[in-house]
């Protein structure tokens, strides 16, 4: 990663612009051509530099739902259960803890019921109790990371 990287980076952590070319404006801000501040960010998805590259959506504004939830699961069976929870659509992301809830994952649906759907299902492919943990209130804390 050079400094070219690392201003790039740096730029896009502020948003990504909403129009015809946005890395045609990256790059003109930045005083780089479009086409290398396209190959730039391939490069870095591609050597896992930047694990993601995309928009985040916020799905109860679009009338879906998201729940944070956790499970109780026996150690030795930590993997085989995080197999079979990952194997949802539903599972954004799912992590290890070291807490009698040892795994905890996020569910995205595309309706309020379809958590509900989620859980049920988790359950039956488990035979473990799902601790959903809804959310009372919303912050937005803005996190940057200097590059």
């Amino acid at each position: 990663m050079d400094d070219i990287d690392r201003r790039l980076i740096d730029r896009l952590q502020d948003g990504f612009p909403l129009d015809d070319r946005p890395f045609r404006t990256v790059a003109e801000e930045l005083g780089l051509d479009e086409d290398d501040a396209i190959v730039r960010v391939r490069r870095l998805r591609e050597t896992g530099v930047l694990t993601r590259f995309g928009p985040l959506y916020h799905a109860e504004r679009m009338g879906g739902a998201l729940l944070l939830a956790a499970l109780k699961v026996p150690p030795e069976e930590f993997e085989r259960i995080a197999t079979l929870v990952n194997e949802l659509p539903e599972v954004a992301h799912n992590y290890a803890r070291g807490h009698a809830f040892n795994m905890w994952f996020v569910l995205a649906t595309e309706t309020p019921e379809g958590i509900y759907a989620a859980i049920a299902e988790i359950e039956r492919r488990t035979g473990l109790t799902v601790h959903p943990m809804p959310k009372l209130a919303e912050y937005f804390v803005g996190l940057r990371f200097a590059v």
